[in-house]
């Protein structure tokens, strides 16, 4: 009875000790705001949702379905069609389009929109660089609008389709020259081996982009809000901020949110289905690139030169060049404020979320609970979620704790730091926890037995094997938390302290102004600022190792 009595209690020391305690608190952590989306569609609705519903709920969701329609199939042409002239040519500029062509990550959506809309509206840039080479006329007739959905296809496209292009690409990199050999022994043309043998071996890649790219555009905010476009997320964000209906936002955000859970299912049960080849030691051959010469060179060098023209040099062009003819505008910008808020969110966010990763992590990986794991993959799909929907989640959450505990919660994380530090973590702690997690998977059980065996307790073996060991993970998401939390919109719109402005903020308060030479300087900063984090990280997502 006593030995039983004392396993009972060691499995129970196991289970409650301070790792598994803590990996516990922390996907809870991030799980609730997510758990409270979900609990948030059965309150009671308001007459506000009841009349949407009856008039232009159908509406924001065939916008929104088109929007989603037309950015796959541009992101799937400029994403696959990219990647594969990189992958599989030599050509003039191939090494420079390698990585040149992830900078389009560096311009969000509705920077992009607003360069689109200066160089094409009335008495534009479009307009001022004909009226300089031509002379004057009314050229305005002859200038295409880029508005309206339209313009909210072509910007969301070209900001996101370099999801599709790094996929894509690592797909194409890892295939075996034995099947394509295979294809052209059995006589099919190049064509046919493109469409036969090397998309569908790329599938897996190709459908996890585009996944990532309908996630992005179901979420964007910015960019449909300043085209005027009726979508989801815009009905959230003004269910919210103009008519200060939290259960009506909470309603819309249930919607959105199926949309977002119907494309996961998708992605899964694709990549679930789907076999595929894959290369051994034994099996696998090296491709080399065909080389490319004369006018047949010229088709994928004109095409990445255009691709990158558009999603890069474009924006960024039409940002420098409002900036300088404008300058009053950039006198006038609180640089170092700004700067420094939009880092500081930065720093906050990295530290918060790279330390709970660890322990997550880390506790999953000490205590092998399946619970734990269970709700550490539940906790991750915060991701897929929308910033406004975890917003207007987070602010529900609050106001629940607010009544339930008679506590004023909502001085202390509406409108604070604090408050969108932790959004953040919810939103983005999927990056940190899948990064130390792929670190984790390279480190044998073995060097932990070890460090047992050596005297080492459970802290001093985090601590003193694995962190060493992740510096380079934790470099790499570091990088990637700082780029989403620079670009990041409607999160910091909707929670940020009374004026407490970001790069972001500040260029989308301008635009919707219509002030779009003042929007100039602060979009151009904060594209700067994502392209020096993106050229460090480059070496890792495009690396052919």
């Amino acid at each position: 009875m006593s030995d039983q009595f004392l396993i009972a209690e060691k499995m129970l020391h196991n289970r409650l000790n301070f790792w598994y305690i803590g990996s516990f608190l922390i996907s809870l952590l991030v799980a609730l705001p997510i758990i409270t989306v979900f609990f948030g569609f059965f309150e009671t609705t308001s007459d506000y949702f009841s009349l949407l519903k009856n008039t232009f709920l159908i509406k924001y969701i065939s916008n929104s379905i088109f929007l989603l329609i037309g950015v796959l199939f541009l992101s799937f042409i400029f994403g696959v069609g990219s990647a594969y002239c990189v992958s599989f040519y030599d050509f003039p500029g191939v090494n420079f389009f390698k990585w040149a062509l992830i900078l389009s990550f560096a311009v969000p959506a509705y920077i992009y929109a607003y360069s689109l809309t200066a160089f094409f509206e009335n008495y534009g840039t479009a307009f001022s660089i004909l009226t300089y080479l031509f002379g004057a006329y009314e050229y305005n007739y002859f200038i295409p609008k880029f508005d309206g959905l339209f313009g909210s296809i072509i910007s969301i496209s070209f900001s996101l389709f370099a999801y599709v292009y790094v996929l894509s690409r690592a797909s194409f990199y890892y295939q075996s020259q034995n099947l394509i050999d295979a294809g052209k022994n059995l006589g099919l043309s190049s064509k046919k081996t493109f469409l036969k043998i090397i998309l569908p071996s790329a599938r897996p890649g190709i459908v996890v982009g585009l996944s990532l790219v309908a996630m992005e555009t179901l979420s964007d905010f910015g960019t449909v809000s300043f085209f005027s476009i009726s979508t989801l997320t815009t009905a959230i964000y003004n269910a919210w901020i103009a008519f200060d209906d939290l259960a009506s936002a909470n309603q819309l955000s249930f919607i959105l949110l199926l949309f977002i859970l119907f494309l996961f299912f998708i992605e899964n049960f694709s990549r679930r289905k789907a076999k595929y080849h894959s290369p051994t030691k034994g099996g696998f051959v090296n491709r080399s690139k065909i080389k490319l010469t004369g006018v047949k060179s010229l088709y994928p060098t004109i095409f990445c030169s255009l691709l990158f023209f558009f999603s890069f040099l474009f924006p960024v062009t039409q940002m420098i060049y409002w900036t300088f003819k404008f300058p009053k505008y950039l006198q006038d910008l609180n640089f170092w404020s700004i700067g420094f808020n939009t880092l500081l969110l930065v720093f906050l966010s990295c530290v918060l979320m790279i330390v709970f990763a660890f322990l997550a992590n880390y506790g999953n990986r000490v205590t092998k609970s399946k619970f734990l794991e269970l709700l550490t993959m539940f906790s991750v799909s915060g991701y897929a979620i929308p910033g406004v929907v975890l917003a207007v989640a987070f602010i529900t959450l609050v106001s629940y704790l607010d009544t339930l505990l008679l506590i004023n919660f909502k001085t202390m994380f509406i409108g604070s730091v604090f408050g969108l530090v932790i959004v953040y973590f919810v939103r983005f702690f999927a990056l940190s926890s899948n990064g130390i997690k792929s670190g984790y998977l390279k480190i044998n059980q073995s060097m932990d037995e070890s460090a047992y065996l050596l005297g080492y307790s459970k802290f001093k073996t985090f601590t003193k094997v694995h962190i060493p060991y992740l510096k380079n993970s934790v470099f790499l998401i570091s990088i990637l938390i700082a780029i989403e939390i620079i670009k990041e919109l409607p999160i910091t719109l909707i929670l940020r302290p009374f004026n407490f402005e970001t790069f972001a903020t500040t260029a989308y308060i301008y635009a919707s102004q219509d002030l779009l030479e003042a929007a100039a300087a602060p979009s151009l900063f904060l594209i700067l600022t994502a392209s020096v984090f993106i050229l460090f990280v480059s070496k890792y997502i495009l690396s052919d190792n």
